[in-house]
């Protein structure tokens, strides 16, 4: 039973325009972020952890409107501990770790994601898009003195020049414009920066085209990913269904190409569609829609993220299909990559040449994102008759040939290593090692001991770079101490981090592996070494580690 459209079980906060003083006119900002969606909002609270002040541009008066993004991952959620804004992701959103999918009458896949005791976060939480973006917000409200957001303000144009950017802005008090060193483009896939810049993306846009409409109904069901492929209550089409905290629900489900967009989210097609859905899982409860949207999947890309002082993230870089959930998740990922470098430069830490980095690696994992993206949409929404077939064929034969039931799995997003990464040092020394993250790899979580107290692999790492230094006892040879005090001198932040499988005396900040499983985790020995960059990735790693080419790892990284 439907009731009238209602409100959100969510109250966002409302933001007034102001516009800013001539003194702060007159100030060029070191940085100018546009877009204050969660790319946006991550970049600048990933500068204010390294020091670095940033404008923030939102052209609303507050957080968005629909679930849009729900699914965040946990390297996006490893990310988010890191900029401060854990808690609310975790205390509101819904962890799952796995998904069925449909075909017909019958089930076809069950699918686990990774994770075990070792891990600290859940490989998946559920949270819409406004609350993902309040959790934020509220973090960087936290530092008004690094992060000035100026609400109910939109870019009306840009002056990209070698030197700086000149941005003119306009909200409804008037118009004014800022100088800066650097500009993110953070502003989504309608992108007014890359339209301005004429920066064109490349790749494929599907014709397939998907409803969304978020409902709120009472439901005990578990949290899990469900998928339907042509399901007896909308023959035909594709369904995923997701549960969301506060009651929330959100359904999606694809139009034939026949169809209206414009009539097809109207409630009174849309209605029926979902009463049928929710009929056929068997709830029985009354619900009320609260939203509906429409979206198609694409799968395109900025050739280079880099436009001189313009630095492209989220999808104003690339819009990647939403299955496997990448979207907001490789945006993320986008802004962790990209803070750090920006901030190094803007402090005189690194060459500006660090930021062509950001474009490479990221581009990289762009295509990464979109190989698998690409194999999910066409079994999700088949391109054409063949694919369709194809479809048809596996979704048949999985439900008596288990082993053909992997061809549906929707590949969930993952954290990407960086193989072929310009910052790679030393990458000789992967030779040496039997297992453990290689050269641009992000670390693999495992449990550790500090004071007594429980901790893990990634609650160790620092500001900076970060050294694992594997011991066989709690102390880390002077020589280390040395190295780290010369990087100091040099402005280079180097946090040492010694893993020993002996017990370390109470007082010592020693990380205790006391059953080894980190040690064997990384294959590593008493003398073994993993450098690692400020967003997690391994920059070098050796089986017998020397402060002196750690140090030399560091510098060349940097250029400088």
């Amino acid at each position: 039973m439907v009731k009238e459209f209602q409100p959100y079980p969510f109250k966002a906060k409302q933001y007034s325009a102001r516009l800013p003083t001539p003194e702060q006119t007159a100030k060029r900002a070191k940085v100018v972020i546009v877009g204050g969606g969660p790319v946006g909002l991550s970049v600048a609270l990933g500068l204010a952890r390294q020091g670095v002040a940033s404008v923030l541009i939102e052209a609303d008066d507050g957080v968005c409107f629909g679930s849009r993004a729900i699914c965040i991952s946990r390297r996006s959620l490893e990310i988010i501990d890191r900029l401060g804004a854990l808690d609310g992701f975790l205390q509101t959103g819904l962890a799952w770790t796995g998904g069925r999918s449909f075909y017909r009458n019958e089930e076809v896949l069950a699918f686990k994601m990774p994770q075990d005791d070792n891990q600290k976060l859940p490989p998946m939480v559920n949270l819409a898009q406004y609350s993902i973006e309040q959790f934020l917000l509220d973090a960087a409200e936290r530092v008004p003195d690094l992060i000035d957001i100026h609400w109910q303000t939109r870019m009306t144009a840009i002056d990209a020049r070698p030197d700086g950017v000149t941005l003119s802005l306009s909200n409804p008090l008037g118009e004014y414009q800022l100088e800066a060193d650097w500009v993110v483009a953070g502003d989504g896939g309608r992108s007014t920066i890359r339209e301005l810049l004429d920066a064109k993306l490349v790749g494929t846009s599907y014709e397939g085209r998907y409803v969304i409409v978020d409902i709120l109904m009472e439901s005990d069901r578990p949290t899990e990913r469900l998928a339907f492929f042509d399901p007896p209550a909308n023959p035909g089409s594709t369904v995923l269904v997701h549960k969301q905290p506060d009651n929330v629900w959100r359904i999606d489900y694809q139009l034939r190409d026949d169809e209206d967009p414009e009539e097809a989210i109207k409630m009174e097609n849309v209605a029926p569609r979902v009463q049928s859905m929710l009929d056929m899982m068997g709830e029985r409860n009354p619900w009320a829609p609260i939203w509906t949207g429409i979206y198609k999947a694409n799968a395109l890309t900025l050739e280079n993220y880099r436009h001189g002082r313009v630095l492209f993230a989220g999808d104003a870089a690339h819009l990647v299909p939403i299955f496997g959930v990448r979207g907001a998740n490789s945006g993320i990922d986008d802004a962790d990559n990209l803070a750090w470098k920006l901030a190094y430069v803007v402090q005189g830490k690194a060459s500006d040449s660090l930021l062509d980095t950001y474009s490479d690696e990221r581009v990289f994992a762009t295509h990464e994102n979109l190989s698998y993206g690409t194999k999910s949409t066409e079994f999700m929404a088949p391109p054409s008759f063949a694919f369709q077939l194809m479809r048809t064929a596996v979704l048949s034969l999985a439900v008596k040939h288990p082993a053909l039931s992997q061809l549906i799995n929707p590949r969930q997003t993952s954290a990407i290593t960086y193989t072929e990464s310009p910052l790679n040092q030393e990458q000789e020394e992967n030779a040496a090692f039997n297992g453990g993250p290689r050269t641009g790899a992000v670390l693999p979580e495992g449990r550790l001991k500090v004071q007594g107290k429980d901790a893990h692999v990634t609650d160790l790492l620092g500001v900076g770079f970060t050294l694992y230094f594997f011991g066989d006892g709690a102390a880390i040879p002077s020589a280390w101490e040395q190295a780290a005090q010369r990087l100091a001198r040099k402005d280079q932040e180097l946090r040492l981090v010694t893993v020993t499988r002996e017990q370390p005396e109470a007082s010592s900040t020693a990380a205790w592996d006391s059953d080894g499983s980190v040690f064997a985790l990384y294959d590593a020995a008493p003398g073994s070494a993993y450098l690692v960059r400020p967003d997690g990735h391994v920059l070098a790693r050796w089986k017998k580690a020397q402060p002196e080419r750690m140090e030399a790892a560091i510098l060349k990284a940097l250029n400088v």
